[in-house]
């Protein structure tokens, strides 16, 4: 095992790590910018250390003063927790020519799966279903046209080194095509330093659902079942649940074994998930492989009892896996809250400000992921998510009642927040029912309903004590005006765009 391991992350995933060290034996060093002196992670740690400015870029994304600070302090290991460095491909070439291990996958296979047309090849030779389209970059307008009329429209135009919804636009027809490809190559240029795009037939109403992965150093892989993912806004996740209710047993064979393959293909070592899309038919095909730790890890702990980061550190530093595929079951269901400092209200809107009430919710079944605390700042510079909240039950609709009850529960004054609209999303019958797909928020115009009061529809009781709870929690809160300047809002929209 490492003596001490360097955790090149903030927030509450710094956190999680500092608390997998601590039950481990390892020393944790933490790194924190300008903004983050009051930090949690700080506070936690063995050793802290300044990195530089509050904007990322002079900190958190420093590659360089992070690798020279591991080996000034002795650090084994550098952990990359989610976003910033954990999927970069120099950074982690570069730690590993100085001889300290990176806990995660290796450079190569960071390099394999981040180009998504590479990865789809690859997935196609190893027998993971892929969603029909092409497998090479758009080499000019005139010839996507024809693979486009080829495969059939809608297509999905998507940028190869993309991800976090930028870069994607949807195609219905050959007259649209040269401006949307336009379109899409400057936003892949400016986003990710590359314009080259491809594009998939596109899935109507699908569902988003992963396998959690884990594969050691000898050979060795697991999958730790399927996730449901489908509850998005801005394309990106905001509910998650383990299992998916939607997910039969004989789906879960393939799917799962599917995702073992696509493991297997590029030798992936560490924890990894398989995303995949499926349609209503239960057919499901390869999305792309995030080679990281997940967000939404805590919710697949939770129905198995696998620590997923104490598995990353023993994996890392060379150990075999210590479960086996048979060890594993699902006991009960699990669901998972993103609650951010942003208002739903207008259009996500982030928000910053000190937590001047910061109360969170306990009890049985109950786990709430936080790098903050009662006066900590939610800065413009960095992803705006506050905490996960995160309930376990016997079966679904008794943890979806456990979630209401802790989202009920939860007190947050000082920023505009969005446990409101998740309560709506709790409420929601489609929800309740598992009939729901990746345009859920948008198909029931949940944004809208909250605010009806002019309908003509009678209001229930719910109703009205959710709008009475909303324009109360206005009056407490402190939203921002405006977006972040133009200087640091490619660091805010699309470093620490995690899912």
């Amino acid at each position: 095992m490492f003596k001490k391991i360097l955790i090149a992350n903030r927030g509450e995933i710094a956190v999680r790590i500092i608390r997998a060290c601590k039950e481990l034996n390892i020393k944790s060093a933490a790194v924190y910018s300008e903004a983050d002196k009051t930090s949690l992670h700080i506070r936690l740690a063995d050793e802290a250390f300044l990195i530089g400015g509050a904007k990322s870029s002079e900190s958190y994304l420093d590659g360089k003063k992070i690798i020279e600070l591991a080996k000034k302090i002795g650090a084994d290991a550098i952990h990359p927790g989610y976003g910033f460095f954990s999927e970069n491909y120099s950074f982690i070439k570069n730690v590993e020519k100085e001889k300290i291990e990176f806990i995660g996958p290796s450079s190569k296979s960071v390099s394999l799966m981040g180009n998504k047309t590479a990865a789809r090849t690859l997935m196609q030779k190893n027998n993971v279903p892929i969603v029909p389209g092409i497998t090479t970059p758009i080499k000019t307008s005139k010839i996507g046209k024809l693979q486009a009329e080829e495969i059939g429209y809608p297509v999905l135009l998507k940028a190869v080194s993309g991800g976090g919804g930028i870069g994607m636009r949807v195609v219905y027809n050959s007259k649209e095509f040269d401006e949307a490809l336009k379109s899409t190559k400057r936003e892949a240029k400016s986003s990710f330093g590359s314009d080259e795009v491809y594009f998939e037939k596109f899935i109507e109403n699908p569902k988003h659902i992963e396998v959690q992965i884990l594969g050691d150093k000898h050979g060795n892989y697991i999958h730790l079942f399927e996730r449901e993912c489908s509850i998005q806004r801005r394309h990106q996740k905001i509910i998650e649940e383990s299992p998916s209710s939607f997910v039969d047993e004989e789906t879960r064979s393939r799917i799962t074994e599917a995702a073992i393959n696509a493991a297997k293909a590029c030798k992936y070592q560490n924890a990894g998930t398989i995303e995949f899309l499926m349609d209503k038919d239960k057919n499901f095909y390869f999305l792309e492989m995030n080679t990281r730790l997940q967000v939404e890890h805590p919710v697949t702990e939770l129905i198995t009892g696998v620590d997923l980061v104490k598995q990353q550190i023993r994996i890392a530093s060379g150990l075999k896996l210590n479960i086996n595929q048979n060890d594993l079951s699902i006991h009960g269901h699990s669901l998972e809250c993103r609650i951010y400092a942003e208002d739903p209200e207008d259009n996500f809107l982030p928000s910053t400000g000190k937590l001047t009430n910061f109360n969170i919710p306990a009890g049985p079944g109950i786990r709430v992921d936080t790098g903050f605390e009662d006066g900590s700042e939610i800065s413009m510079y960095y992803d705006p998510l506050i905490a996960k909240l995160i309930c376990w039950n016997n079966d679904r609709n008794s943890v979806i009642s456990r979630m209401k009850r802790a989202l009920d529960e939860f007190e947050i004054t000082g920023v505009t927040h969005n446990i409101n609209f998740l309560k709506l999303i709790m409420n929601n019958k489609k929800f309740i029912d598992g009939k729901f797909d990746i345009n859920f928020i948008d198909k029931e115009k949940l944004l809208d309903k909250k605010l009806n009061i002019d309908s003509n529809e009678p209001i229930t009781k719910e109703t009205a004590a959710f709008i009475f709870s909303a324009l109360m929690q206005n009056e407490k809160n402190q939203k921002i005006s405006s977006y972040p300047d133009d200087n640091n809002s490619k660091n805010f929209w699309t470093e620490q765009i995690y899912e």
